[in-house]
């Protein structure tokens, strides 16, 4: 029989991954573009995705492209399941594009251009905001006007679902306990940033809200701020609405304070002393750590803190920074050896584990696409 694969395009806000995935836990081929901090300001993105689609076709050989599965950020009230691909799905998606406007216009153009390349096979959308369907109402409802959740649906979903998704199988891999015995904080940290609480493997509190910019300091998003300031800058005329939401989302977080969205930059500038760097550490670990630990007030009990995502996997300093201000929590102390591997950081026998895993968003993108199609 001629193998299958499935192919995952994965659109970030600031890269699209792409894997062809022969089983749903084998990447055989791989393959990225990099938006940079900001993937609206990309220009001919759908040509960009189109080659990266021809590259891994290329890669497949003589194995069948059997699906292709695509990871949504936001899919608001309506997806709270994977779906197949259709006119009425991409409407949907469409409607919320405004609240999530990093990702949803992305991941259009994504589905467009892999549609165009490949119209003979199903393809599916996997939503971030889905795994966090089971929220209680306490966690997802605003303590705003009820009317602004009846007519508008303002109310709390929550993103990076799929990267949480893969975050808690192997955290109750690595401990050695089944995922429904476990209280975890998940921390996804990468160009965006966001904590989960997921308890008995069922999200119950996140820090993302209504749209990706509530919650952590990120790259290039500020996370929560007192909404009085916005509110006062565009009463008084200082900022337009338009430049407020393009301050917002491209130019807050560790740009507005460090100079640069890149966190490596960041360390290797705090490093000689640079005070700006310096600066935009400390208030990323220290926002980081305040969403952690407010994340585990909703949990029975905290068993394990995981660090996730392009930060959360690869800097060590960032990662002790935020674990030593747990440490009232009984968090810590870690070791941080080097490499990327998914591993426990915590000494043994440690009250509340430590550990560090891999995003493999691709392979959960790639079971529920297999799982839908069949």
């Amino acid at each position: 029989m001629t193998p299958t694969h499935i192919l995952v395009l994965n659109a970030g806000s600031s890269s699209l991954k792409a894997a062809l995935v022969a089983t749903p836990d084998r990447a055989l081929a791989r393959a990225e573009i990099a938006w940079g901090a900001d993937s609206t300001q990309v220009t001919d993105r759908a040509g960009r995705v189109a080659a990266l689609v021809a590259e891994l076709r290329t890669a497949a050989g003589d194995a069948r492209i059997a699906a292709v599965g695509h990871r949504v950020v936001h899919g608001g009230a309506r997806f709270t399941a994977p779906a197949v691909i259709d006119a009425a799905v991409l409407d949907g998606i469409r409607a919320v594009r405004d609240l999530a406007p990093l990702h949803n216009g992305v991941a259009l153009d994504a589905i467009k251009a892999a549609r165009a390349a490949l119209p003979d096979v199903p393809h599916v959308a996997c939503f971030d905001t889905a795994f966090h369907a089971t929220l209680p109402e306490a966690a997802w409802r605003y303590p705003l006007p009820r009317a602004w959740h009846d007519r508008f649906g303002v109310r709390r979903f929550g993103f990076h679902g799929l990267s949480v998704a893969w975050s808690t199988g192997r955290a109750a891999e690595l401990l050695g306990r089944p995922a429904t015995k476990l209280g975890l904080v998940v921390a996804h940290l990468g160009s965006g940033c966001s904590v989960t609480a997921v308890q008995g493997g069922r999200s119950v509190d996140t820090s993302m809200g209504w749209t990706p910019l509530e919650g952590l300091m990120m790259g290039t998003r500020a996370g929560s701020v007192d909404p009085g300031i916005l509110v006062r800058l565009l009463e008084q005329g200082h900022v337009t609405l338009r430049e407020l939401a393009d301050a917002l989302d491209h130019a807050s977080g560790l740009r507005a304070i460090g100079g640069t969205a890149d966190m490596r930059a960041i360390v290797e500038a705090a490093d000689r002393d640079e005070p700006d760097a310096t600066l935009a550490l400390a208030m990323f670990t220290r926002h980081a750590a305040a969403g952690i630990a407010a994340a585990a007030t909703s949990l029975d009990r905290l068993d394990a803190l995981v660090f996730t995502a392009g930060i959360g996997e690869r800097s060590g300093r960032v990662r002790a920074a935020i674990v030593e201000r747990l440490a009232a929590l009984g968090v810590g102390p870690i070791s941080d050896p080097e490499g990327d591997a998914d591993t426990q950081l915590s000494v043994p026998g440690a009250a509340v584990a430590v550990l560090r895993i891999a995003a493999r968003e691709d392979l959960v993108i790639a079971r529920e696409t297999a799982a839908l199609v069949g």
